[in-house]
């Protein structure tokens, strides 16, 4: 963060100073919201969660290093107090992007939003200084904590928005104006909380409304190959900048095919060059994520050749996010549990089915079975039924060799509909939790079998990846984003 004040932040926020002896002492440090992170120059923002109280983390954060406290009432430690630190950080992010001028970059999207906001940070950095937010740092807390690591030499700051509802994200484009705003999908993702995908539009499409107008560099990015992002050019004075596979796209791909490793191949074609990709992710799901931050790269003036190589060089920066290792004993995990929803379940699902085929050269006693233990899809309200049995079906349709459904009523929906779909025998199974998965495979795993376990986050079924990844650790290095145990 740029050097403040806490009689500045204290203005800024509207705060009031309490227990602090020299207002002029300067915050230098990060903006944390975890006291255990807080270290010299820190500014701790103290939250009252289920769980804990940051309030009562307050004194430790300060004893760490941490020059003041961001809190709503005293804590016998410097601090600014407010009516509402979410805001107070909110006006702290918007300070400093005003102060600083930073090309902003905002992304959003029913899916894609992580994977794609780390390909276009691989991107810029080689433009010059980028930050990017950790993980899926996309909503109104989220946002400005990413925002407020920007500094002086920050070139570019690439930020995820997230929404829950109508408004969400036009709130994040006014406290941190991004001047390119790519939208890279509407899907079903928290269809139950919006109540339609015309409605989840009307919310993505908040994005490309805040950008400035064309004439002021405002450039919507948008991808050609979804019919209800398309239509938001409409929506905007900013320049549009299509992406994707249809012809009419000003950043193209061509040629998509995947690789014997179940990796993306393409062309990719910008209005100023082409260059082939090669890339080190999986699933062909990607060849968007990559347009779009192809789209990115090219606006901000990066030569196509230079694309297509940041592409081809670009692994994964966030964790449980199509992490594939490869145990000691020839058997790949691939952990994709950070969260799902419909349309991130098919598309892991079609990755798995290609890597499956990939290694089954040479028959099934060579491997190549394929495992998806998958767990719940959460707020898809009505439509929670009718989707979990569409992915226990479609699980069948790709030949996935065995369906693991884990936990209660909604797994069991995915295992009635792998079964309804023709599954027999054993090829859909339904077990209570994820210890009963892990059981399951550990008698039945081989080498060269492929397992992906995914979930929406708050099922925690990573626990099953990490325990199969305990199974075995190897001696060889990483390779092509692949983690190598």
């Amino acid at each position: 963060m740029i050097p403040l004040s806490l009689a500045e932040i204290a203005a800024l926020t509207g705060g009031r100073q309490h227990d602090i002896t020299d207002p002029e002492a300067r915050i230098t440090g990060p903006v944390v919201i975890d006291s255990r992170e807080a270290g010299p120059g820190a500014l701790f923002a103290a939250f009252a969660g289920e769980r804990a109280d940051g309030h009562d983390f307050a004194a430790g954060a300060v004893a760490s290093g941490a020059v003041a406290v961001l809190a709503t009432r005293p804590v016998g430690a410097p601090a600014i107090v407010v009516d509402d630190v979410t805001r107070a950080l909110g006006a702290l992010a918007r300070h400093v992007v005003g102060t600083l001028g930073t090309q902003v970059v905002a992304l959003t999207g029913s899916s894609g939003k992580t994977s794609t906001k780390d390909l276009i940070a691989q991107l810029l950095e080689r433009l010059g200084p980028t930050v990017w937010p950790p993980g899926s740092f996309n909503n109104e807390i989220g946002l400005p904590l990413t925002a407020l690591r920007a500094e002086a030499e920050t070139r570019h700051l690439v930020l995820e928005m997230g929404a829950r509802g109508i408004g969400h994200i036009r709130y994040l484009g006014e406290l941190t104006p991004p001047r390119i705003g790519v939208v890279l999908n509407v899907g079903t993702a928290h269809i139950g909380e919006f109540g339609g995908r015309e409605q989840i539009a009307v919310a993505k499409g908040e994005l490309v409304e805040v950008l400035p107008p064309a004439e002021e560099g405002g450039v919507a990015v948008l991808n050609a190959d979804d019919p209800l992002v398309r239509a938001m050019k409409t929506r905007t004075s900013a320049r549009v900048l299509l992406f994707g596979e249809a012809l009419e796209a000003d950043i193209r791909a061509e040629n998509v095919r995947l690789t014997e490793r179940g990796t993306p191949a393409f062309t990719l074609h910008t209005p100023t060059g082409c260059g082939d990709v090669t890339m080190r992710l999986y699933g062909e799901h990607h060849v968007s994520n990559a347009l779009a931050a192809a789209a990115v790269a090219h606006q901000l003036g990066m030569p196509a050749g230079d694309i297509a190589d940041a592409l081809s060089a670009a692994g994964t920066l966030s964790r449980w996010r199509m992490e594939v290792t490869e145990r000691a004993d020839g058997v790949t995990v691939v952990n994709d549990a950070y969260n799902a929803n419909p349309d991130s379940m098919r598309a892991a699902l079609r990755a798995l089915s290609a890597m499956g085929s990939a290694r089954a050269t040479g028959g099934e006693a060579r491997g190549g079975r394929t495992w998806a233990v998958l767990g719940e899809m959460a707020e898809l309200g009505d439509d929670a039924l009718a989707e979990h049995d569409a992915i226990g079906r479609l699980a069948v349709r790709l030949n996935v060799s065995k369906l693991v459904a884990v936990g209660g009523r909604e797994a069991a929906w995915l295992d009635m509909g792998a079964k309804n779909e023709g599954s027999w025998g054993e090829e859909s199974v339904h077990v209570s939790d994820a210890e009963a998965a892990v059981d399951l495979l550990r008698g039945e795993l081989r080498a060269g079998d492929v397992v992906l376990v995914k979930a929406s986050r708050s099922i925690g079924l990573e626990s099953v990846a990490h325990a199969l990844l305990d199974e075995g650790v190897s001696n060889e290095g990483n390779e092509g984003g692949v983690a190598t145990r």
